[in-house]
């Protein structure tokens, strides 16, 4: 736990207040420019020159930097810069943001450019639907970070020259499809749009009377936490039930401008779901994670999905055994409030969706009697009574 700890101090004192103006190139921003989301989107870091000159400790990346840029895109909001801790070199932002030579390596015959077979799951273009009742709505290929981990770095590279005409053809697909009762609006990253845009995808997706939930899937929180304004969260607010489906993957994140952002969003009604990507060296540690989902039920943010890393291509060193997942949510189950435990999933290679991963707690299962293995490894039996009592369609393929 000294890690974390160490690890939560460390930002707690980056975030001294005018703590950006240490960085020269940000001496004289005002504090009034640096919590505006439009000079943060100004001043976006995207050259491994920029990055040095904030970060002059890690000149010997330069190279390794540059030789990804012609594959990958870099780029990071000043404010996410600002949490890199100098003094680590695998700081875990820094792993999170900042190209690798490692995401030029690619393993045959595992690494996919589309893992999830998203592209073969759009009726139409941006649209992906994949389960019965909800789709993937994809209005933008920009983020204000690349994260390095990326699933769909994809699509980030693909520049969308008819957008409009993309998300109307989207809308027409979800109006004509009455089985869909959920849209999760992601991109790139929902909230980089203009807000204008957005909230006609979203007036145009409520007007559908079919549409039950809309979610809105964005990194902002964590990567530019200021675009959470009260005019963004109030435009929201008209559209209810939406959801707000975010993506902290370390202690580090949670600043108190993130949770300021997120205090906005829930306070208005927004429910908000983190979805945690399994990362080694950034997550891979029971007590990281233990940090992490103590940190954001205390923001009242949800811990929804802890998932297992793709097999995109460039992000294999990211990725951890599957065992490594399987104890993590040993360690979590009994040791920690259930509010606080995600479900841990694989988003299944091919198209086959999310699966969940569970520690196997049966020991057997003989006639009526199952024993059961607890969080503190103790045997316990269970009797099953007799009878099955459900009447609905579905039961009769379980009672076979």
């Amino acid at each position: 736990m000294d890690q974390v700890q160490n690890i939560q101090t460390s930002v707690l004192k980056n975030q001294e207040n005018l703590y950006w103006q240490r960085f020269k190139r940000w001496a004289k921003v005002t504090e009034k420019e640096w919590n505006d989301w439009h000079w943060q989107y100004q001043n976006l870091i995207t050259t491994p020159e920029e990055f040095i000159e904030l970060f002059p400790e890690f000149e010997n990346e330069v190279a390794d930097i540059r030789s990804t840029l012609g594959k990958y895109k870099f780029t990071s909001t000043p404010y996410y810069m600002a949490l890199i801790d100098k003094n680590n070199p695998e700081c875990p932002i820094k792993l999170q943001a900042v190209p690798s030579k490692l995401e030029m390596h690619i393993t045959p015959g595992v690494d996919q450019r589309d893992p999830l077979n998203e592209d073969k799951d759009m009726p139409v273009p941006g649209l992906v639907h994949r389960y019965p009742d909800r789709v993937l709505f994809l209005i933008t290929e920009i983020c204000s970070l690349y994260c390095r981990f990326c699933t769909r770095r994809r699509v980030i590279l693909e520049k969308q020259s008819h957008i409009d005409r993309q998300i109307d053809m989207g809308i027409d697909y979800i109006r004509t499809h009455p089985e869909i009762r959920d849209v999760i609006i992601s991109g790139g990253d929902a909230l980089v749009v203009g807000e204008k845009l957005l909230e006609s995808v979203i007036s145009r997706l409520r007007a559908i009377p079919h549409v039950i939930t809309i979610r809105l899937g964005s990194r902002i929180p964590v990567v530019c936490p200021m675009r959470i304004t009260p005019s963004l969260v109030s435009m929201l607010k008209k559209y209810q039930p939406i959801f707000f489906m975010t993506h902290f993957n370390h202690p580090a994140e949670i600043t108190p401008e993130a949770k300021k952002a997120c205090a906005l969003l829930v306070d208005n009604g927004i429910p908000i779901m983190n979805q945690t990507v399994l990362l080694r060296k950034i997550n891979s540690c029971p007590d990281i994670m233990k940090a992490l989902n103590y940190e954001l039920i205390g923001m009242r943010v949800k811990p929804y999905y802890l998932y297992q890393c793709d097999l995109s291509e460039g992000i294999g060193h990211f990725r951890t055994p599957l065992s490594v997942g399987l104890e993590i949510m040993k360690a979590l189950r009994g040791h920690m409030s259930g509010l606080a435990i995600p479900t841990f999933v694989i988003d299944a290679p091919g198209g086959g969706g999310k699966i969940p991963i569970l520690p196997d707690y049966v020991v057997s299962h003989t006639g009526n009697k199952i024993v059961l293995k607890n969080y503190e490894g103790k045997d316990f039996t269970y009797t099953e009574p007799p009878q099955w009592d459900c009447r609905c369609s579905t039961s009769a393929s379980f009672k076979k």
